[in-house]
């Protein structure tokens, strides 16, 4: 059964009372992919009984939060899969007219801030109910952090929410200690000592040495290098197996963040996969229209969970860590046979993979010297040597799963680090088997003043790359295209540097389609460099940030040099006849 979205559904189980409510800025999809449904799974399968508000209409009287009542344990909170302000804003904060997350793909479903707005209406109507945040919008706005689309520093989100307590990265395993403790009657103003966890303190001068304090709210908005610097202590931490609890003051209140718990283990991670998922959305929405991010995923499979690459522009490794929790082969080819039963299933995995697609199974050598280390990269700016970067595990999965017998291709749709590789066996193996006519990677740029501010490798593995994948196509007779993904207007990156992007691209036959322009996302170091103007990890001066609308739009433009109505503009850019 679908975990209950209306009153009826919940009279229909019998329920004289729900336990958790957990209200989203998505609709409700009922699948391992989705961040609502894992963290209501997981606690119904701890017993208690959990309903859903999915989009609640924020702009009436508000019946939508009213419709189960008041939990016996607490309200749940989630903008949903992505922070609000992404979803509702292009780079350029123009307003889109779609949501992938919606029936239909209809934009309008969610408020901006979506999660300070449903705590704030929570704590109005039930003002001695605990309300709990999570998800990506709570996780990256923990602590002071820049807003592009207000263009300002905000403050942790826990301060505009109302809430008691926020959960961040991923909260399968709080969420049902935090469910314990109010189980038991521990009021929220005694639950201090939970990892992942965050909350609003008085101020009371603490002398414990796994305590850092970082730059007050107000020193921050008094001085761009402070928060810069604020930033750069909660990365390192971040990045530590064993990390400090962070305080950072406002006024007359801390706000207090817990270390991260790093005991997540592969059999936590085969649990939470192997719930009684329905994997569909919830029938309510099925005369709205399909809506895109399930139909995207719905025959793929996730094989594990972090990415040690630690991108200065990228939410992952910041909200899911540096450290890969792989599944087991068991649970995967469970999936597997999951997805095959579907209706519309015709024999095609659409992706096996994860955040990146091809860190399964990898980690430190030697597991002490990973617990001492602090760094956001395992592979930046160069490979480590503690790293074990072998292919074998994922090549033995690979070959399982193309001899089942109801599978007949599976893509690789993750995108894959081809800086990781030893040799070429995975992506020969990759390009002969695994690949839909396009494989997709990242290189984001070509200049190494901007790759190292976003801590990406030379462009020279790229043309590599692209060299064997010619190579492979000759071969083998065939003519699949290598698609490369950039950045315009990253932090460090200028007009002429984008212009020399342009060239090399050029040079390598590409008349690319694509370029995506940068947009700063709460609590990335990237973000941080455009606000403030420093590195945080350095606090180092940022050579250059494209701030105005029309430098980023150049920037986007000179990519396209050879559209017809760019053409004579981008001679000019590229024979330097133009300021950068």
């Amino acid at each position: 059964m679908f975990l209950p979205i209306t009153k009826a559904e919940a009279d229909k189980r019998g329920w004289d009372y729900v336990d958790v409510i957990i209200v989203s800025g998505d609709a409700y999809i009922d699948h391992p992919a989705f961040g609502t449904a894992v963290i209501a799974r997981t606690l119904e399968a701890e017993g208690y009984r959990v309903a859903i508000i999915p989009q609640p209409n924020w702009r009436d009287d508000l019946r939508d939060f009213k419709k189960f009542g008041k939990p016996r344990l607490f309200f749940g909170v989630t903008s949903g899969s992505m922070d609000s302000m992404v979803n509702h804003y292009t780079a350029a904060k123009r307003l889109r007219s779609d949501d992938a997350y919606t029936p239909g793909n209809q934009a309008g479903f969610r408020p901006d801030y979506a999660t300070s707005r449903y705590g704030k209406i929570l704590k109005e109507l039930y003002p001695q109910t605990p309300v709990v945040i999570g998800g990506i919008e709570a996780s990256m706005r923990r602590l002071a952090h820049y807003d592009y689309w207000s263009d300002k520093l905000f403050p942790s989100i826990l301060i505009d929410s109302k809430a008691d307590l926020l959960v961040y990265g991923m909260g399968e395993k709080v969420i049902v200690e935090i469910a314990k403790c109010l189980d038991n009657g521990t009021p929220t103003d005694e639950i201090r000592n939970l990892p992942q966890t965050a909350y609003i303190s008085n101020c009371n001068s603490q002398t414990n040495n796994n305590i850092k304090y970082l730059p007050s709210f107000a020193q921050c908005l008094k001085d761009k290098k402070t928060q810069a610097k604020s930033v750069g202590i909660i990365e390192q931490t971040a990045n530590k197996h064993e990390g400090e609890i962070l305080i950072q003051n406002y006024g007359e209140k801390d706000v207090v963040v817990n270390p991260a718990d790093n005991n997540f283990t592969s059999s936590d991670l085969d649990r939470s996969f192997d719930l009684p998922y329905m994997r569909e959305p919830h029938p309510k929405y099925a005369k709205r229209g399909s809506i895109p991010a399930f139909e995207m995923i719905k025959h793929s499979v996730n094989i594990h969970r972090g990415c040690f690459g630690g991108c200065s522009f990228c939410t992952i490794s910041a909200h899911q860590g540096k450290r890969i929790i792989s599944r087991s082969e068991t649970s995967i080819l469970k999936e597997i046979e999951s997805v095959s039963k579907r209706s519309d299933f015709k024999g095609y995995l659409t992706d096996l993979g994860g955040p990146s697609a091809n860190m399964y199974k990898m980690g430190g050598k030697n597991e002490d010297l990973c617990r001492k280390c602090n760094k956001p990269s395992c592979i930046f700016p160069v490979v480590c040597g503690n790293l074990n970067n072998d292919h074998e595990p994922l090549l033995k999965l690979y070959e399982k799963v193309r001899s089942l017998p109801y599978i007949k291709k599976v893509f690789i749709g993750s995108g894959i680090r081809y800086d990781i590789f030893t040799d070429y066996k995975y992506f020969d193996t990759v390009f002969q088997h695994h690949v839909s006519g396009r494989l997709k990677v990242a290189p984001e740029h070509s200049v190494p003043a901007v790759l190292n501010a976003m801590r990406k490798p030379s462009f020279d593995k790229f043309v590599a790359l692209k060299q064997r994948f010619d190579t492979l196509n000759r071969r083998y007779g065939m003519k699949q295209q290598l698609i490369p993904y950039f950045i315009s207007s990253h932090p460090c990156c200028t007009l002429k540097d984008m212009a020399q992007l342009a060239k090399e691209t050029a040079r390598l036959g590409y008349h690319l389609e694509q370029v995506q322009d940068f947009t700063p996302t709460p609590l990335t170091i990237s973000s941080e460099m455009y606000y403030t103007g420093y590195d945080p990890l350095t606090l180092k001066p940022v050579s250059y940030c494209a701030k105005t609308k029309e430098d980023k739009q150049e920037q986007n433009r000179i990519f396209f040099w050879y559209k017809k109505e760019n053409r004579r503009w981008a001679e000019r850019i590229f024979n330097k006849k133009e300021k950068y």
